[in-house]
């Protein structure tokens, strides 16, 4: 190449020419070339970039040396078809209607000439050797980090968003968008936020920090605010697809002040008359980014099932697999074409029209939910099919999956009470370290104005303790738990309680976590969990109903006799009393003094003393075969548990029914409110 330098040529007329373009940090140059076949050089143009040329961002220098090549060489440019060949994505720049500032009035004095672009493809000689520099690729410019300003503006004008998007140079775009819908604050700010990325998406940026002056978006956004309502639900999902597409995204809160330029424009863009023309460039979005697009599905619908049959039937064509054929020959025995239908021999009814899938479709929704339908089951409804007189392969399957599907089924059909997971117990280490704790109540007035009960129950012994309660606050939950739990029987490992405010309650658990107690909820709408807590309920309700009789007030006043009885009382699971597990020996009851018992009559302090001290030696003993016993009993109730589940498992993205509680079901509705 040194030996033949490149020689200009005179051009040729009516033969497009190529541009190639070359950027530095201080210059621009360009060359234009003509395939005769080979490329030969038909002229160089360069330039020394002044001043804040040099600070131009590489899009715009690229463009920069686009310009001065047309207006140095303008003749050939009016005369020639160009085409430039770069690396840069010039076109979509140009044409994007969002640009601002200096792209503008160039791309409108480039639009007078005939310019094409395409990829710059690998170079056959070296024309380009003695270039300036070679042109820097665009990813050493978008991996810096850019910045994105975003604002959304909601009135009685209308609604808009205006965005901003600056580079790593002095490099802006500002948007101004109008909304064609009725948007809330918090909807307009995700909507400029979405449409801030998708500008930066274009135009190749892959590493971004937006800043929005809205600090509910920005926490939803951030993962730190939990998100109730399902329409900015919809949006926080839009916005973590677009995030993918990114290399690195970071979304921050500004305050409205240091947003000005984009509150600016958003309060533009909502208060602009429709049609209005002004000189900023303006963009509109007909509908919400969570909208889902409308598409028109076309299948080819010539082809189905019944095809291969009629096929047979009509003029004895068979496919050209020899075990398709035979297969296509056994079932055509079961069937007959009368006229254009194909119908099946039936068993339950003797001609069963053949349906295609539409049809199907069709006949099983006027069947399940039409004037005379039942919402029946799937089984009963594919009998209802065939007893109709219709007939195609999957009926069955297809009926079963149609109920699934249906919305009212799903809605008022019958509760589904078998199990779907085996039992799992909890088993408590040593006495006191897991208390379950519940609410009793309301009962009718006592003294003190009492009308609740606070139970707490221990796992291992299954003491109960209990306080009557005028109102459940925390305070009183927290003042029962130090009285009768902490000061009596020391510092639990954990304590398990449901998920009520008295409960559930800062300082509660700040007073909990201070003493290092874990605080263990259960379930929503699932009492099981808490299933030790129930069963002492239930045990003081059954009581205090057969005690009271008529005089319901005085159920504050039964209660010690009641937790008296019970603590007495062997319990099935550990096979002891709860008091000889607390103490290490049985209490002595009112029986054995009216009928004297034989510790009774043969008393001795001296000898109670030893055997007192005798039991406490031996207490370790009772416990450890009380906690084989309450296994031994959990493992059963397990097993017997186990037998009568109906095992249901639930994968992502699989669409199912939750069940409406009882709290949250329209009072009016009644009998009618759906599950």
């Amino acid at each position: 190449m040194l030996a033949a330098p490149p020689a200009l040529i005179k051009p040729i007329s009516n033969l497009e020419m190529i541009v190639y373009l070359s950027v530095s940090d201080h210059a621009v140059s360009s060359v234009l070339l003509q395939e005769t076949p080979e490329p030969n050089p038909v002229y160089f143009v360069s330039r020394t970039l002044q001043g804040p040329e040099s600070r131009y961002q590489l899009v715009e220098k690229v463009v920069l040396a686009l310009v001065h090549t047309a207006r140095r060489l303008r003749h050939y440019f009016q005369s020639h078809r160009m085409i430039v060949r770069t690396d840069c994505p010039m076109a979509k720049i140009l044409r994007k209607p969002e640009l601002a500032g200096q792209l503008v009035t160039w791309t409108i004095e480039l639009s007078q000439y005939d310019i094409h672009f395409e990829n710059r493809r690998p170079l056959k000689a070296q024309l380009l050797a003695d270039f300036i520099n070679e042109f820097t690729t665009q990813h050493n410019t978008i991996s810096d980090m850019w910045n994105l300003h975003v604002d959304g503006s909601s009135n009685q004008s209308g609604s808009g968003a205006g965005v901003i998007l600056e580079g790593p140079t002095a490099f802006a775009i500002e948007q101004s968008i109008r909304f064609g819908f009725k948007a809330s604050n918090n909807q307009a700010e995700y909507e400029a936020l979405l449409a801030g990325l998708r500008l930066a998406r274009e135009m190749g940026v892959k590493r971004i920090t937006a800043w929005s002056d809205s600090k509910v978006v920005t926490e939803q956004v951030n993962d730190t605010y939990q998100i109730r309502d399902s329409v900015m639900l919809k949006y926080y999902q839009e916005v973590k697809k677009i995030k993918i597409e990114f290399e690195e995204v970071c979304i921050r809160y500004t305050p409205r002040i240091m947003n000005a330029r984009a509150d600016r424009l958003a309060r533009l863009a909502s208060q602009r008359k429709p049609g209005q023309l002004q000189s900023m460039v303006h963009q509109q979005i007909p509908q919400p980014s969570i909208t889902k697009q409308e598409c028109m599905g076309i299948e080819n619908s010539s082809h189905n099932w019944m095809t291969p049959l009629v096929q047979y039937l009509t003029d004895g064509s068979l496919p050209q697999d020899a075990a398709a054929a035979r297969k296509i020959k056994a079932h055509a025995a079961k069937y007959l074409l009368l006229g254009k239908e194909l119908y099946r021999r039936g068993i339950s009814t003797p001609m069963l029209k053949c349906l295609e899938d539409d049809q199907a479709k069709y006949v099983m929704r006027e069947i399940h939910e039409g004037i005379c339908g039942t919402h029946s089951g799937g089984r009963t409804m594919a009998a209802k099919v065939l007893r109709a007189g219709y007939y195609w392969p999957t009926i069955t399957q297809d009926c079963q999956l149609f109920v699934k599907r249906c919305i009212p089924c799903q809605q008022h059909g019958p509760h589904l009470r078998q199990h779907a997971d085996t039992l799992r117990h909890i088993i408590a280490p040593w006495p006191f370290a897991i208390w379950g704790m519940d609410l009793l109540g309301p009962f009718p007035l006592a003294k003190g104005q009492c009308k609740f009960l606070l139970v707490a129950v221990d796992y291992f012994t299954k003491w109960i303790e209990v306080e009557p309660l005028a109102s459940i606050t925390a305070h009183n939950v927290q003042k029962f738990t130090w009285k009768n739990i902490i000061t009596r029987f020391g510092l639990p490992h954990a304590l398990i309680t449901n998920n009520g405010l008295q409960f559930a309650n800062r300082r509660f658990n700040e007073f909990l976590a201070g003493l290092h107690i874990k605080h263990r909820v259960t379930s929503v709408e699932h009492p099981q969990t808490n299933g030790q807590a129930e069963a002492a309920n239930k045990v003081i309700l059954h009581e205090l109903k057969r005690r009271l009789g008529s005089a319901k007030g005085e159920w504050a006043e039964k209660l010690p006799e009641i937790l008296w009885a019970y603590r007495c009382t062997p319990q099935t699971t550990t096979k002891e009393t709860p008091f000889q597990l607390t103490y290490g020996t049985d209490a002595m009851v009112p029986v054995e003094i009216g009928e004297p018992s034989f510790r009774r009559e043969n008393f001795k302090e001296s000898a109670n003393e030893e055997a007192l001290a005798v039991n406490l030696d031996l207490i370790d003993e009772i416990r450890d075969h009380a906690a084989i016993m309450t296994e031994a009993c959990k493992r059963m109730m397990a097993r017997k548990f186990n037998s009568k589940i109906s095992p249901r498992q639930f994968y992502k993205n699989d669409l199912v029914w939750r069940v409406t509680g009882d709290a949250r079901k329209d009072r009016q509705e009644r009998k009618l409110a759906a599950n």
